[in-house]
């Protein structure tokens, strides 16, 4: 097997940067010649808008080293993480001149939300869900906070919307959760060629025994990850029991200006042997997005060690939580909702020790770094029968 990765880094490393590291060690510790094509947006600044806005649509320049590059590996798959915005959607079209099938993991809402998150103003929008102009991103310069950048990549949706690049050039598509499978579904994608293949963890870390006593989030600090929603919450506990809250972000109190938090303990940002281990010790780990999210990989990771999940009942994190059993859901937004569940778990202890055992049992079967090897093969080869189907 030989698979070329292809990926446009962010300028904030984050959770689809690390996927596609993961991704390529998976493949190579299993005997894969595993080759990378990357670009950087470090890169974004030395580029005028006029060329940024042109590139998004249309990367002259990265087709023709994509195309050099698959003529000369000839590789069995290309895998595309993210285009945007410097490889552009160009990339799918060297491949198709190539004659190599095409994989695309769907990390985000990209394809049907110029600001890939389906968030605006801190609620769900869908504005652009299945729109051939997604106009309303422009309008609301849901990309970055502008409008010259909402604008390119509302053209360039809507350009290839209408070439249809996603339909005709994309052999097979990897939704992280069957929520983001329907909802791509929903927003135009072919029902057949969607499948679903969550994240993993690397390496087992051994089940954990929740001896801390102690509440945990881990995640970035920020609206869209619920993080007032959280802090309510604990305000909202008669006797609260301690958070520890692991991330950074603009919700950080050195950053927000915010008070002290009866209960809460902020860590900071923590290299993953530290929050392995906090997680060990933890009683259970809260999610309370507010936004659908992808695949939150922190699910995984306390999978993996055992420990039960309280999430939000919205997007993605409630499909992967079964609630009673490895979790507990509460309304989305709601913080006396969230101090609710908080509360029961904390004087359920036996009911809470049986969700430890449920976690773990569902991290052996869904999360191991050998199951997910497996699904990207058989990924892989739906896309390579649908390219030989389609060159028949």
């Amino acid at each position: 097997m030989k698979a070329l990765l292809v990926h446009n880094h962010y300028q904030q490393s984050g959770g689809e940067d690390a996927v596609f590291a993961a991704e390529g060690r998976l493949l190579e510790a299993h005997g894969a010649r595993v080759i990378r094509y990357t670009a950087h947006n470090d890169d974004v600044a030395a580029l005028g808008r006029i060329a940024l806005a042109s590139s998004t649509v249309w990367n002259r320049r990265h087709y023709r080293a994509l195309r050099a590059v698959l003529r000369r590996e000839r590789p069995d798959v290309m895998h595309v993480h993210n285009t945007l915005p410097l490889i552009s959607p160009a990339a799918y079209y060297a491949a198709r001149a190539e004659g190599v099938p095409v994989v695309q993991t769907l990390h985000n809402y990209r394809l049907l939300c110029p600001g890939a998150n389906l968030l605006r103003d801190g609620k769900v929008c869908e504005e652009c869900v299945g729109k051939p102009l997604p106009y309303p991103g422009m309008v609301h310069r849901c990309y970055r906070g502008s409008l010259a950048a909402s604008g390119a990549v509302v053209t360039a949706l809507a350009v290839h919307r209408a070439l249809g690049t996603w339909t005709d050039q994309v052999d097979l598509f990897i939704a992280l959760t069957e929520f983001a499978r329907r909802k791509h579904v929903e927003g135009g994608l072919p029902r057949e060629r969607v499948v679903v293949k969550p994240q993993f963890v690397e390496s087992d870390p051994g089940a954990g025994d929740g001896s801390g006593g102690y509440a945990l989030y881990v995640g970035r600090l920020s609206e869209e990850k619920g993080v007032r929603v959280l802090l309510a919450a604990w305000a909202a506990l008669d006797a609260p029991m301690t958070l520890k809250v692991v991330g950074d972000g603009p919700l950080s109190p050195a950053r927000d200006g915010a008070a002290d938090h009866t209960g809460v303990e902020f860590l900071g940002h923590q290299p993953p042997a530290v929050v392995q281990a906090l997680m060990k010790r933890a009683r259970f780990l809260v999610v309370p997005s507010v936004c659908y999210e992808g695949f939150p990989l922190v699910i995984a990771e306390a999978f993996a060690v055992g420990l039960p999940v309280i999430t939000s009942d919205i997007g993605s994190p409630p499909s992967l939580v079964e609630d009673g059993a490895t979790g507990l859901h509460f309304r989305s937004g709601d913080p006396h909702a969230l101090a609710s569940r908080v509360r029961w778990a904390s004087e359920h202890v036996d009911e809470l020790t049986a969700m430890r055992v449920r976690a773990r049992r569902q991290y052996e079967a869904r999360y191991t770094a050998r199951r997910n090897y497996d699904l990207l093969m058989q990924a892989y080869e739906s896309a390579a029968a649908h390219a030989r189907a389609r060159t028949a």
